[in-house]
């Protein structure tokens, strides 16, 4: 497996199992429970990798475990099998040679299946049949991720491309921060919270207003009238 060489290739960040609750806005429970079900135990003993390290809330991940974290609860909300998404994981990390499948670009779905797109453009299902896919129209889901050239991942936007906020583990240990920027957007809700406006800390940090905004939004999303 390639996984170790995809960390080092793009850095790996870090993130506790409340982290990556908070980003995906999932309930910490959940992602607590799929980390020792999926993660910890069957694709861990599939791809005999270590997808996290420490305990209760000291658990932690890495950048490319919170891509396929995402991309799995993208599945299961088009209701897609719990059965059908594990199969696909196992059958992607074959082709692919990496522990990270759903951290890839060629990952699709019609929201049905799960699909994959061959080298030669062929796009199949993910499954040991190989059966080809013949939609006119396969929708990839992932609209939050931005792709190296390489076809990994290598950015989450948690609010959307169109706002400005980044998680990338080249950047502050893969915190959120203000694209094209060091600044964390902690730094941000945490000022305004204090009582800082948001004219004043776009002024402070030679930001756009509405980069500021995104940035509180990120953590309250009640904040900002």
């Amino acid at each position: 497996m390639k996984g170790k060489n995809l960390n080092q290739e793009l850095g790996s960040g870090m993130y506790t199992i409340p982290e990556v609750a908070f980003i995906l806005k999932l309930p910490t429970a959940k992602v607590r429970r799929w980390m020792k079900d999926f993660w910890d135990n069957q694709f861990s003993e599939k791809h005999h990798v270590e997808y996290s390290w420490g305990d209760g809330r000291e658990k932690a991940t890495n950048f490319f475990t919170l891509i396929e974290f995402y991309v799995f609860y993208q599945l299961r909300e088009i209701n897609v099998s719990v059965n059908k998404i594990i199969n696909a994981h196992q059958d992607m990390a074959e082709i692919l040679g990496t522990a990270y499948p759903f951290a890839s670009s060629k990952m699709l779905s019609d929201g049905k299946s799960i699909l994959f797109t061959l080298d030669d453009g062929t796009v199949v299902h993910a499954d040991k049949s190989r059966q080809a896919a013949f939609k006119q129209i396969i929708e990839e889901f992932c609209k939050k991720i931005e792709f190296s050239t390489s076809d990994i991942a290598e950015r989450f936007y948690p609010l959307g491309k169109e706002k400005h906020i980044i998680i990338d583990p080249h950047h502050q240990f893969g915190q959120p921060v203000i694209e094209e920027t060091n600044i964390l957007a902690q730094t941000l809700y945490d000022l305004y919270t204090a009582g800082e406006t948001v004219g004043f800390l776009t002024r402070l940090y030679d930001l756009r207003e509405a980069d500021v905004v995104c940035a509180i939004e990120l953590f309250n999303r009640k904040a900002v009238a």
